[in-house]
């Protein structure tokens, strides 16, 4: 349970450097990865909490997650890309 905790608490921090990249990211595509790779995070700390709990029903959320977060990705890639110049 302890090592549940530590990947938690890495996870927290890499969330943190997410929002910071969210805020100052200076163009659109780094704000459209941090998204991605925020909502990545957010996903594997609701997995890792479905095992520190026992509780099988959250890997369902995780499940649909994961397709809602490729399907957010392909629509921000394309968002960016008619955006270049």
């Amino acid at each position: 349970m302890l090592l549940l905790d530590v990947v938690l608490v890495v996870l927290a921090l890499s969330m943190t450097v997410v929002l910071g990249r969210l805020i100052v990211g200076p163009t659109d595509a780094d704000r459209a990865a941090a998204l991605d790779h925020g909502f990545f995070v957010f996903l594997a700390a609701v997995a890792v909490l479905a095992v520190r709990l026992d509780t099988p029903g959250l890997l369902d959320l995780v499940l649909t997650g994961t397709l809602v977060s490729f399907l957010a990705t392909v629509a921000l890639a394309r968002l960016v890309h008619r955006r270049r110049p």
